[in-house]
């Protein structure tokens, strides 16, 4: 079967000019099921994971439509709105829309927490083609009279399943109820519960239903590997092994806020270049370390959970989990910052005493024993770590140094000093 070009699915020289510029030559399976479908007026339901090219998917026939009818938006006017969990997504949404739009003449805005709110009150007095935004703050500009919604002619819900998690449904909802009734309407989501099928009847018109896995589902493209630990020696751990060289650009996940700021610290004191992202972090401090993070001046980042799908870096070579994630699905999004566009990439994960019952959750989730990987040949003679530098382990600091962790599985079943590494590596997008 053919694959069909850009040309082929409609689109117009200034969009098909800008996606030449960008390299992308032909679209991905949800781009050339959707884009048709969202051309001719109609609803989509669309359920696709990161990486599947969903981004683009919405964007180009929404710019299109604006492009060919066009109405001014008027003073705090909205024409196009897309809702987005966390700001990460929200400006890297926007960042989409500029780069596929660039040759034509639309305003756009983003509006999300964490920054000032006067540059966001005043991008929307003028009124916009294009707003981006996280529900909670668009909800507050909503209130306080800053933006109306009358004249929202495409509404965008982007991973509907996330914004379940974060606890932002009743956010949506209110939000729709600002929504004129006819528009058209588009729901994204990597997975179905019940609350976003829900949500999706209650939104959505006979909508189009487009569902796309990747080529290789993202546990199966990467390597991932367990090293039993306790909690009192992870940061040592994480020291050595970012002494490999084959590290090269790593993103380390941990549960709270705390936590990543205190990897980050010890990190630095070492010589590290790192930095940390998560929800207390300003968004201008939260951008800065995704730019240094993006360019290589950090080689590191520690970022906790809701961070993990706003996170779309190139090159990510390995994922390292220095805490494990209490939520099985959360292990997905994490590892899906890796071996993306089909490169290849390695997960390692630390699991202490306390953790076992999660690692257990986590491969009946994905269907497969994480390898384990024998760290005897770091632990043996590094020092437990003082009790300021827990996180959360009930084991004495007393133990020996070299002793076993208590484990349900052969601690040193894999063996070799380097399994840690990956069999090749390509560009990860």
């Amino acid at each position: 079967m053919t694959t069909p070009s850009f040309s082929d699915l409609g689109l117009i020289e200034p969009l098909r000019r800008a996606l030449l510029t960008e390299n992308y030559l032909e679209p991905t399976p949800i781009q050339a099921r959707a884009i048709p479908a969202l051309l001719a007026g109609g609803d989509l339901l669309g359920i696709a994971q990161t990486g599947t090219g969903k981004t683009a998917a919405f964007a180009l026939p929404i710019l299109q439509r604006l492009a060919g009818s066009r109405v001014p938006p008027g003073p705090r006017g909205v024409n196009v709105l897309i809702l987005a969990p966390t700001r990460e997504l929200a400006i890297q949404i926007d960042e989409s829309f500029r780069t596929y739009g660039r040759h034509l003449k639309l305003r756009h805005a983003v509006v999300v927490g964490g920054v000032g709110l006067r540059p966001q009150i005043a991008a929307l007095a003028r009124g916009v083609d294009i707003l981006v935004a996280t529900p909670g703050r668009l909800l507050d500009h909503l209130n306080q009279r800053h933006v109306q919604l009358g004249n929202v002619s495409c509404l965008v819900l982007d991973e509907a399943d996330r914004m379940l998690d974060m606890g932002f449904i009743r956010d949506v909802r209110k939000i729709m109820a600002a929504l004129p009734k006819q528009r058209q309407s588009l729901l994204f989501s990597a997975t179905m519960p019940a609350e976003v099928e829900k949500l999706a009847g209650q939104i959505l018109h006979q909508p189009t239903r487009v569902e796309v896995t990747p080529k290789a589902l993202t546990v199966d493209r990467v390597v991932q590997r367990v090293l039993f630990v306790d909690a009192a020696r992870k940061t040592g751990l994480l020291g050595r092994l970012l002494m490999d060289a084959e590290m090269k650009r790593v993103l380390v996940f941990t549960r709270t806020k705390h936590r990543a700021n205190r990897v980050a610290e010890q990190l630095e004191k070492a010589g590290v270049a790192v930095d940390a992202i998560h929800g207390n972090k300003a968004q201008g401090a939260r951008q800065r370390a995704l730019d240094r993070f993006r360019t290589g001046a950090a080689r590191v980042l520690v970022a906790t959970d809701i961070a993990a799908r706003g996170i779309d870096v190139d090159g990510v070579t390995h994922v390292i989990n220095f805490e494990l994630p209490n939520e099985p699905e959360s292990y997905v999004h994490r590892i899906g910052r890796t071996a993306r566009a089909g490169a290849a990439g390695i997960a390692l994960s630390f699991c202490d005493p306390s953790e076992r019952a999660f690692l257990r959750d986590i491969e009946r989730l994905t269907r497969r024993p994480m390898e384990v990987v024998d760290g005897r040949q770091w632990l043996s003679d590094m020092p437990v770590a003082p009790a300021a530098d827990r996180s959360g382990a009930s084991r004495p600091a007393s133990r020996g140094a070299g002793q076993r962790p208590s484990a349900d599985r052969d601690y040193g079943r894999a063996g070799a000093s380097q399994r840690y590494r990956p069999a090749g590596r390509g560009r990860a997008a």
